[in-house]
Protein backbone atom coordinates (compact mmCIF):
# COMPACT_ATOMS: atom_id res chain seq x y z
CA UNK A 1 0.00 0.00 0.00
CA UNK A 2 1.39 3.44 -0.88
CA UNK A 3 2.82 5.49 1.99
CA UNK A 4 0.38 8.37 1.41
CA UNK A 5 -2.58 5.99 1.70
CA UNK A 6 -1.22 4.45 4.88
CA UNK A 7 -0.74 7.94 6.35
CA UNK A 8 -4.27 8.92 5.35
CA UNK A 9 -5.72 5.79 6.93
CA UNK A 10 -3.80 6.42 10.15
CA UNK A 11 -5.11 9.98 10.24
CA UNK A 12 -8.70 8.92 9.57
CA UNK A 13 -8.70 6.13 12.11
CA UNK A 14 -7.59 8.39 14.97
CA UNK A 15 -6.64 5.39 17.14
CA UNK A 16 -6.71 7.39 20.37
CA UNK A 17 -10.44 8.02 19.84
CA UNK A 18 -11.40 5.23 17.43
CA UNK A 19 -15.04 4.28 17.80
CA UNK A 20 -16.22 7.62 19.19
CA UNK A 21 -14.70 9.36 16.17
CA UNK A 22 -16.47 6.92 13.84
CA UNK A 23 -19.76 7.65 15.61
CA UNK A 24 -19.37 11.42 15.27
CA UNK A 25 -18.26 11.27 11.62
CA UNK A 26 -21.12 8.87 10.77
CA UNK A 27 -23.63 11.07 12.60
CA UNK A 28 -22.55 14.24 10.82
CA UNK A 29 -22.42 12.53 7.44
CA UNK A 30 -26.06 11.40 7.81
CA UNK A 31 -27.29 14.96 8.04
CA UNK A 32 -27.61 17.11 4.95
CA UNK A 33 -23.92 18.06 5.16
CA UNK A 34 -21.87 16.71 2.24
CA UNK A 35 -19.53 14.32 4.01
CA UNK A 36 -18.78 10.61 3.81
CA UNK A 37 -18.04 8.39 6.77
CA UNK A 38 -16.83 5.30 4.94
CA UNK A 39 -13.17 6.40 4.85
CA UNK A 40 -13.13 6.81 8.64
CA UNK A 41 -14.72 3.39 9.16
CA UNK A 42 -12.36 1.77 6.68
CA UNK A 43 -9.31 3.49 8.18
CA UNK A 44 -10.17 2.39 11.69
CA UNK A 45 -10.79 -1.20 10.61
CA UNK A 46 -7.70 -1.33 8.43
CA UNK A 47 -5.50 -0.27 11.35
CA UNK A 48 -7.47 -2.18 13.99
CA UNK A 49 -8.93 -5.32 12.34
CA UNK A 50 -10.32 -6.55 15.66
CA UNK A 51 -12.72 -3.57 15.60
CA UNK A 52 -14.52 -4.73 12.42
CA UNK A 53 -17.92 -5.49 14.00
CA UNK A 54 -17.79 -2.75 16.66
CA UNK A 55 -16.90 -0.17 13.97
CA UNK A 56 -19.72 -1.35 11.67
CA UNK A 57 -22.23 -1.23 14.53
CA UNK A 58 -21.05 2.15 15.88
CA UNK A 59 -21.08 3.66 12.37
CA UNK A 60 -24.59 2.28 11.85
CA UNK A 61 -25.75 3.76 15.17
CA UNK A 62 -24.21 7.16 14.43
CA UNK A 63 -25.53 7.28 10.89
CA UNK A 64 -28.99 6.17 12.02
CA UNK A 65 -29.03 8.84 14.75
CA UNK A 66 -28.10 11.43 12.12
CA UNK A 67 -30.92 10.13 9.91
CA UNK A 68 -33.31 10.44 12.84
CA UNK A 69 -32.20 14.06 13.28
CA UNK A 70 -32.91 14.65 9.58
CA UNK A 71 -36.36 13.08 10.08
CA UNK A 72 -37.02 15.50 12.96
CA UNK A 73 -35.83 18.45 10.85
CA UNK A 74 -38.21 17.39 8.08
CA UNK A 75 -41.12 17.17 10.52
CA UNK A 76 -40.27 20.54 12.01
CA UNK A 77 -40.02 22.12 8.58
CA UNK A 78 -43.41 20.72 7.63
CA UNK A 79 -44.98 22.20 10.77
CA UNK A 80 -43.41 25.60 10.12
CA UNK A 81 -44.60 25.62 6.49
CA UNK A 82 -48.10 24.52 7.53
CA UNK A 83 -48.24 27.29 10.12
CA UNK A 84 -46.97 29.90 7.63
CA UNK A 85 -49.44 28.85 4.93
CA UNK A 86 -52.33 28.39 7.34
CA UNK A 87 -53.15 25.00 5.83
CA UNK A 88 -51.63 21.52 5.54
CA UNK A 89 -49.00 21.13 2.85
CA UNK A 90 -48.43 17.96 0.86
CA UNK A 91 -46.04 17.50 -2.03
CA UNK A 92 -47.73 15.81 -4.99
CA UNK A 93 -44.38 14.77 -6.43
CA UNK A 94 -43.86 12.57 -3.36
CA UNK A 95 -47.11 10.62 -3.64
CA UNK A 96 -45.20 7.53 -4.74
CA UNK A 97 -43.06 7.76 -1.61
CA UNK A 98 -46.17 7.81 0.56
CA UNK A 99 -47.16 4.43 -0.89
CA UNK A 100 -44.04 2.85 0.60
CA UNK A 101 -44.29 4.61 3.95
CA UNK A 102 -41.48 4.01 6.47
CA UNK A 103 -40.09 1.16 4.31
CA UNK A 104 -38.80 3.85 1.95
CA UNK A 105 -36.21 4.63 4.65
CA UNK A 106 -34.44 1.39 3.69
CA UNK A 107 -33.09 3.50 0.83
CA UNK A 108 -31.45 5.96 3.24
CA UNK A 109 -28.12 4.27 2.47
CA UNK A 110 -28.13 5.60 -1.10
CA UNK A 111 -25.60 8.30 -1.96
CA UNK A 112 -26.99 11.79 -2.65
CA UNK A 113 -30.70 10.94 -2.10
CA UNK A 114 -30.48 8.86 1.07
CA UNK A 115 -29.95 11.62 3.61
CA UNK A 116 -32.63 13.95 2.21
CA UNK A 117 -34.96 10.93 2.12
CA UNK A 118 -34.86 10.83 5.92
CA UNK A 119 -35.91 14.48 6.07
CA UNK A 120 -38.69 13.82 3.55
CA UNK A 121 -39.94 10.94 5.72
CA UNK A 122 -40.28 13.42 8.59
CA UNK A 123 -41.91 15.95 6.29
CA UNK A 124 -44.48 13.34 5.28
CA UNK A 125 -45.00 12.50 8.96
CA UNK A 126 -44.09 8.85 8.58
CA UNK A 127 -43.99 7.10 12.00
CA UNK A 128 -40.66 7.88 13.67
CA UNK A 129 -39.61 4.49 15.11
CA UNK A 130 -40.44 2.38 12.05
CA UNK A 131 -38.48 4.89 9.95
CA UNK A 132 -35.51 4.66 12.32
CA UNK A 133 -35.63 0.85 12.20
CA UNK A 134 -35.62 0.81 8.39
CA UNK A 135 -32.86 3.45 8.32
CA UNK A 136 -30.75 1.29 10.64
CA UNK A 137 -31.19 -1.81 8.46
CA UNK A 138 -30.27 0.07 5.28
CA UNK A 139 -27.31 1.84 6.84
CA UNK A 140 -25.99 -1.36 8.47
CA UNK A 141 -26.07 -3.16 5.12
CA UNK A 142 -24.29 -0.22 3.46
CA UNK A 143 -21.46 -0.14 6.00
CA UNK A 144 -21.08 -3.90 5.91
CA UNK A 145 -21.01 -4.01 2.11
CA UNK A 146 -18.81 -0.95 1.59
CA UNK A 147 -16.27 -1.92 4.24
CA UNK A 148 -16.07 -5.54 3.08
CA UNK A 149 -15.64 -4.37 -0.52
CA UNK A 150 -12.88 -1.95 0.46
CA UNK A 151 -11.12 -4.65 2.45
CA UNK A 152 -11.32 -6.91 -0.59
CA UNK A 153 -9.89 -4.19 -2.84
CA UNK A 154 -7.17 -3.26 -0.32
CA UNK A 155 -6.29 -6.62 1.26
CA UNK A 156 -3.57 -6.80 3.82
CA UNK A 157 -3.41 -7.86 7.39
CA UNK A 158 -7.18 -7.91 7.92
CA UNK A 159 -8.55 -11.07 9.57
CA UNK A 160 -12.09 -10.75 10.97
Amino acid sequence: MPDWLTSLLELLSLPEFGLSTVFIVAFISATLLPMGSEPAVFGLIKLNPELFWPAILVATAGNTAGGALSWLMGLGTHKVVDRARGSPTELRALAWLERFGPKACLLSWLPVVGDPLCAVAGWLRFPFWPCVAYMAIGKFLRYLTMTAALLWVFPGTFHP
